[in-house]
């Protein structure tokens, strides 16, 4: 056809051509999307607490009500700048730096921070992630607050070896007498619908695998800036991984307060009785959607939302607990499959929860394929997936 259309017709040739150009054209948005991404539902999503009454009703927020009730409307990247403007204004060892983070960085978390605290506070390092955890393990070991940004949590493992071999073995090495507790890396990670194999990876069971440092990911502002400001200041070397399309996407009344809040401590989101659905970061806000789905279609079905928030340590007691009341468990990460922390939960709980068990556990997670940027929403264990995985479950 094409042969045809070359020697006989070149002209209709070009405006076939030409016709099918215009048509691929259309395809594309006239602006690109954002750097964050889109993630449909978040806005929607019961989790989220858009009142300060809401926000203060959390029993582990409820010390602040009679302290202080102010809060303020923030998205997620203004709760993690609110969180490290308050670790620089009260640790005077404290300091920022990374990549850019000087005017802000990528996604304007440090935004503000070098002009209010000095540029000897908040200033940038050279390309390197080796290089940034090496310097940051240098300035804990001396007593410093050493807080690291990564860019992207893609771009962490240059510094794998300064965090396994150095970082998460210094206070183990040297028989408790040195340690760089005071470091803190934060880094962006997880899809945001066009990062493609470079800026779309989460990392976390990497980092689990290594005894030494914590793992802490968040799912909302108010989360985002508890959770930060307690993993600032843990003494162990903690890496506290960001989803980069909640940044803009998740809005909540935070409270303006110094809050921390617990690592190690796994939060039930929602309670329920026959089906306990695991999850963390953004996979939070698609299991909840799964679960209406299934609330909706499964007559007198009632799940049970868990969120662990730090992955390392692990509560597995919260989750056991939930298991011995539902005998069923669906458990679900953006990570690959296999060595996924899916697996680090499974097994737990068919050691302490067995006998309880009235199914199979099911995984949903990333497929063992590197991060697609095409076929990404085949990639992705989206609402349908776990909606599946729930249903399994309930029918097994």
């Amino acid at each position: 056809m094409l042969r045809i259309l070359k020697s006989k017709a070149p002209n209709s040739c070009f405006r076939l051509t030409s016709a099918a150009f215009q048509s691929q054209r259309r395809l594309y948005a006239d602006q690109p999307p954002p750097a964050e991404g889109f993630l449909p539902g978040v806005a929607d999503s019961k989790l989220l607490k858009r009142t300060p009454e809401e926000a203060l009703r959390n029993p582990e927020l409820a010390a602040l009500s009679a302290a202080n009730g102010e809060t303020e409307k923030m998205n997620f990247f203004q709760a993690i700048n609110n969180a490290l403007s308050t670790a620089l204004a009260t640790d005077e060892t404290s300091v920022v730096f990374g990549e850019d983070v000087s005017f802000g960085g990528v996604f304007r978390a440090t935004s503000g921070l070098a002009e209010r605290f000095g540029r000897d506070r908040v200033f940038n390092t050279p390309i390197t992630e080796q290089g940034i955890v090496g310097f940051g393990i240098g300035m804990a070991a001396v007593g410093h607050t050493a807080i690291a940004e990564i860019q992207f949590a893609d771009y962490i493992f240059p510094a794998f070896d300064q965090i396994v071999n150095e970082a998460a073995k210094y206070r183990y090495r040297s028989g408790g007498i040195f340690n760089v507790g005071g470091l803190t890396i934060r880094t962006p990670c997880s899809a945001v619908g066009h990062g493609g194999h470079y800026h779309s990876q989460t990392p976390e069971a990497f980092f689990a695998h290594c005894p030494g440092v914590k793992v802490v990911m968040p799912r909302s502002p108010i989360q985002a800036k508890g959770l930060l400001l307690a993993s600032i200041r843990d003494r162990n070397p903690v890496i506290f991984l960001e989803p980069k399309i909640l940044y803009r996407a998740a809005v909540e009344e935070v409270p303006v307060s110094d809050y921390e809040l617990p690592l190690g401590k796994a939060e039930v989101l929602k309670r329920g009785n026959n089906v306990t659905v695991v999850g963390y970061g953004t996979q939070i806000y698609k299991l909840e959607n799964a679960i209406q789905m299934a609330e909706r279609n499964i007559p007198g079905l009632s799940c049970e939302l868990i969120d662990l928030r730090t992955i390392v340590p692990l509560d597995i007691d919260t989750v056991c607990e939930s298991v011995n009341k539902t005998g069923r468990l669906v458990i679900a990460h953006e990570a690959p499959k296999t060595g996924g922390f899916a697996a680090e939960i499974t097994s737990a709980v068919m050691e302490r929860s067995f006998l309880r068990l009235e199914a199979p556990i099911q995984r949903v997670c990333g497929w063992d394929t590197p991060f697609p940027l095409a076929f990404e929403k085949f990639y992705m264990p989206d609402m349908i997936r776990c909606y599946d995985a729930i249903k399994k479950v309930t029918e097994y």
